[in-house]
């Protein structure tokens, strides 16, 4: 990583407690990025924000450092109360046990934040980037999201915590046991909002924010690689007067990745890209797919190939995931192919090159799967291929994108051969519709 991205505006200039400031030392974070020098210094004055960055860019820590430094505030707030509370105080240093006392008495209502994100993946990783930023804090947090871990996490919502972070279906489904109230939240996060609505997940956030207190009674962000009009429409609805702070809208694309894209047919699609592969010798890589089925077949002809790879589509399993995941990020995978279920919320460092094997169907899934690369001020490589089954999508990618993708030549260097990889085993309808009673929503 190299510090281009990064402003002139150290953290320790901003209006951010000791405790937080000690956490941003200890992950050696020192200045800011665009997204949170505009972000920050506004949140932090309670200010509502609706932000559109690059993914990649710093996002996470500009809304969690807000979320923290507003409820310490809030805090304060609390025992400024307490301090009210308590008549004729001549000697202030004589009544702090009184003081504390009372604060400590004084019931603190739970939860008081909320933090939203569209997928599993997105809320683990906002979960763990807390768990650092947040070290050295007071403060408790659970982690919700569907597919595993139920009874876990209930009990973890239900033991008064701070901050809950998650994905909207399961955090409902809480909440509708009364396992905790919204009436006092103070803080709520809706992350990647562009997504929420792709994933049909709106209904859901509205019936969550309906039910906390007004707008003007929280702090209010959200944040989105695209502020699109329903996006604004719902920051407009649901946030107190919210500033929208856009970076680099110039630049849909990161210029710091590499794009360029290869035209095969459709039996050249395999050849060229183990070939590209050969020559490239990427170190940690994500290959995009749009289907199930096509993510097995190539995860089968690449592992006959030498190549340790894994699938990540919809229907794996929440604990099966995770490995792969923690695979990946460990280099005994070193290729991981995914559906588009996985092309947002995978923050995954150092992945040198991302391929486009089939060509989105959506434009705006072109700049979240290449955004895997080059985060963070790093450099990155995209590859795509305009096959005949997708080809009409690229006018609109570079609509979108505002720039030509430069298009290679396919050289017979470029062809490698194939050894064939062994049949998988067709599955019977029994074992499918076996599976129907366990699947459950990712969110």
């Amino acid at each position: 990583m190299n510090d281009t991205h990064l402003t002139e505006i150290r953290f320790s200039n901003l209006e951010l407690s000791d405790s937080i400031l000690r956490s941003l030392k200890d992950a050696d974070f020192n200045h800011c990025t665009p997204i949170q020098r505009q972000a920050l210094p506004l949140s932090l004055r309670g200010m509502d924000i609706a932000g559109q960055a690059q993914t990649g860019t710093g996002k996470t820590a500009a809304f969690l450092l807000a979320t923290f430094q507003y409820l310490i505030n809030d805090a304060e707030d609390d025992v400024e109360e307490a301090i009210d509370d308590i008549d004729n105080i001549d000697d202030i240093d004589a009544e702090v046990p009184v003081i504390k006392a009372v604060v400590k008495n004084k019931p603190i209502k739970y939860p008081r934040a909320i933090i939203l994100a569209p997928t599993r993946e997105l809320a683990i990783q906002i979960h763990k980037d807390a768990l650092q930023l947040g070290k050295h804090l007071n403060l408790k947090m659970a982690l919700i999201y569907g597919g595993t871990d139920y009874q876990k996490q209930l009990d973890s919502i239900k033991s008064n915590v701070d901050i809950i972070i998650g994905t909207p279906g399961r955090i409902i489904d809480f909440y509708r046991q009364n396992a905790f109230t919204l009436d006092h939240v103070k803080v709520t996060v809706m992350d990647e909002a562009d997504r929420m609505f792709d994933l049909g997940f709106i209904k859901d956030i509205r019936y969550l924010l309906r039910r906390m207190p007004p707008p003007e009674q929280r702090l209010n962000m959200l944040f989105s690689a695209t502020l699109s009009y329903k996006v604004t429409e719902l920051a407009y609805e649901h946030m107190n007067n919210p500033v929208l702070i856009r970076i680099e809208t110039e630049d849909v694309t990161s210029k710091a990745i590499q794009q360029s894209a290869y035209c095969p047919s459709n039996e050249q699609k395999i050849p060229l890209l183990v070939g590209i592969l050969n020559q490239h010798k990427p170190q940690r890589s994500i290959i995009f797919v749009n289907t199930k089925r096509c993510a097995e077949r190539l995860d089968d002809t690449l592992n006959a190939n030498g190549y340790k790879t894994a699938a990540l589509s919809g229907d794996v399993p929440q604990d099966k995931r995770q490995r792969l995941l923690a695979d990946f990020q460990e280099n005994k995978i070193t290729l991981l192919i995914a559906t588009d279920v996985a092309a947002r919320g995978l923050h995954i460092a150092d992945v040198s090159h991302v391929f486009n094997y089939d060509l989105p169907q959506d434009v705006e899934d072109y700049v979240h799967r290449i955004g895997r690369t080059a985060r963070f001020g790093a450099s990155g490589v995209a590859i795509s291929f305009i096959c005949e089954q997708y080809a009409y999508s690229m006018p609109d990618i570079e609509e979108f994108i505002g720039q030509k993708i430069p298009v290679e030549a396919i050289t017979a260097d470029l062809l490698a051969e194939i050894v064939k990889p062994e049949r998988r085993p067709e599955r019977s309808r029994t074992e499918y519709q076996g599976k129907r009673p366990h699947q459950t929503r990712s969110g």
